[in-house]
C-alpha cells in the first residue's frame, strides 16, 4: 500500500497530505467561525464557560480527525456537528449530576452525637447496675423487652401491684442519679 503523498499547496504553501483538511485550513475555519461556533454553542448551554470549552474540543476533535474530512468546504459542517453533539453530551452531564445532587443524604448523627450517645447509654448502664435486682428486672422488661406490666408480672412471678410499684421506685432512682451526672 503506497504512503500518503505529500505536495505543497498552491495557495497556502502548506503541506497537504493525499486525502483530508490542512492544519492551515482549519486554523483559518478557527479564525473565520470562532464566534459564530461560540454562538451555536450559547444557544444550546447557559454558561460561556462550557460554550468555550464546547469550541475549543470541537476544533481538538475535528483537528484530530482532519484526514477523514475529505473535503475542506465541509470542514465547518463537521465543527458544528461536533459543537452540537458536545453540547448535547455537557447537558447530559449536567442533568445526570443534578439527578444525583436531588437525592437527600440519609440522616446520620454526627460522630459528637454518636459519642454523647454512648457516654449517655454507658451512663444509664451504671446507672442501672446500681438499682435493686427486681426494679433493674422490672425495668428491663418492661421498657427494653417491651412488656406490658402483666406480662411482667407474669414472667417475675410477682403481682401486678408490685411491677407498678417496683417500675415507680427505679424509675425514680434513675432519675436521681442521671441527674447528678448533668
Amino acid at each position: 500500500m503506497p504512503a500518503p503523498r505529500k505536495a505543497a499547496d498552491a495557495t497556502t504553501g502548506a503541506a497537504t497530505t493525499g486525502a483530508g483538511t490542512t492544519v492551515d485550513h482549519l486554523t483559518e475555519t478557527y479564525r473565520a467561525h470562532y464566534r459564530s461556533l461560540l454562538g451555536l454553542a450559547a444557544l444550546l448551554l447557559d454558561d460561556t464557560a462550557s460554550c468555550e470549552d464546547v469550541v475549543q474540543e470541537a476544533f481538538i476533535r475535528v483537528h484530530s480527525a482532519r484526514r477523514r474530512v475529505r473535503d475542506p468546504e465541509k470542514t465547518l459542517a463537521y465543527l458544528r456537528q461536533t459543537v452540537v453533539n458536545l453540547s448535547r453530551s455537557a447537558l447530559r452531564r449536567r442533568i445526570l449530576g443534578l439527578k444525583l445532587l436531588s437525592k437527600p443524604m440519609p440522616d446520620m448523627a454526627s460522630a459528637e452525637e454518636g459519642a454523647y450517645d454512648q457516654l449517655e447509654r454507658d451512663a444509664l448502664i451504671k446507672a442501672m447496675k446500681g438499682l435493686q435486682r427486681r426494679q433493674r428486672e422490672v425495668l428491663v422488661l418492661r421498657y427494653f423487652a417491651d412488656m406490658t406490666e402483666a406480662q411482667v408480672a407474669e414472667t417475675l412471678g410477682i403481682s401486678l401491684g408490685s411491677v407498678k410499684a417496683y417500675g415507680s421506685r427505679g424509675i425514680a432512682a434513675l432519675r436521681v442519679v442521671m441527674e447528678a451526672k448533668a
